[in-house]
């Protein structure tokens, strides 16, 4: 197995780092002022409440409107975040010699604080793209999201030169489930209406490339984990953690771009 040093490391993180900021620009530049339709596409999120009504003299449920959401603007931060944390672990020498550190240790806390942040703004998004606007429920999948990436960090600092057979896959576990909750929200809200045949194409679309993205991340830590193949080597697999993010964030970026587009 070719060998995977430091330095290479370091201008692959660059070079993904500035596809990631190509894109976020383009996306910025085409959310508002090149396409109409996406900057014209704000979800207004709501919060729900209970008061008293005299008039029936019971407790009802009342809604109001909070704000409106940057639909297109907030697709184009997903993939600035990730274009920062390139940019952090890869041109100041003080937090790449921490990258380094951590990497010979089985660590990257970089990449599950970046993952927690940037995938939590996406599942959102996703989620508003299925009727979810209320701001409790955005701000629980936001919270329970970015709970399994650091159960992610947890995962690799528990096992930090530990050897396969004294593994402890506690913090995987839970992680995965935390994954799948915001999942059973979207799911609710998208079967609701039974008419699965008026779904649109690019709902099954966005679903199934996350579904694929989802389980992809996992299976990298379990090949590093179990050491097989070309995972032996913790590097092999930081560089696949970067691939797999740079893959899955653009399909997932325009797609959820392109559904803000429809009807």
């Amino acid at each position: 197995m070719k060998e995977i040093t430091f330095p290479q490391l370091r201008r692959f993180n660059l070079i993904m780092g500035g596809l990631h900021l190509v894109q976020a620009i383009l996306m910025a530049i085409l959310a508002t002022t090149v396409i109409q339709k996406i900057a014209e596409f704000s979800p207004v999120i709501t919060q729900f409440f209970i008061t008293y009504d005299p008039l029936t003299q019971s407790l009802v449920t009342r809604a109001k409107d909070l704000f409106a959401l940057p639909f297109g603007l907030l697709v184009a931060l997903f993939l600035l975040i990730s274009a920062g944390a390139h940019a952090l672990i890869s041109l100041p020498n003080k937090t790449n010699a921490i990258y380094q550190a951590d990497l010979e240790q089985g660590i990257n806390r970089f990449r599950w604080f970046e993952y927690a942040l940037s995938s939590s703004i996406m599942i959102v998004l996703i989620a508003t793209l299925f009727g979810v606007y209320d701001i409790a429920s955005l701000l629980l999948i936001f919270i329970v999201n970015a709970s399994m990436n650091l159960f992610g960090l947890l995962m690799e600092q528990l096992n930090s030169g530990r050897e396969k057979k004294g593994l402890r896959w506690g913090p995987f576990i839970y992680g995965s489930v935390a994954g799948l909750a915001p999942w059973a929200v979207i799911i609710i809200y998208m079967t609701g209406t039974g008419n699965y045949d008026q779904v649109p194409w690019f709902v099954w679309a966005i679903v199934g490339t996350y579904f694929v993205a989802f389980n992809t991340f996992p299976i990298n830590m379990i090949l590093q984990y179990l050491r097989i193949g070309k995972w032996k080597n913790y590097l092999y697999g930081e560089k696949a953690y970067i691939t797999l993010s740079l893959v899955a964030k653009t399909l997932l970026a325009w797609l959820v771009l392109f559904g803000a587009m429809q009807p």
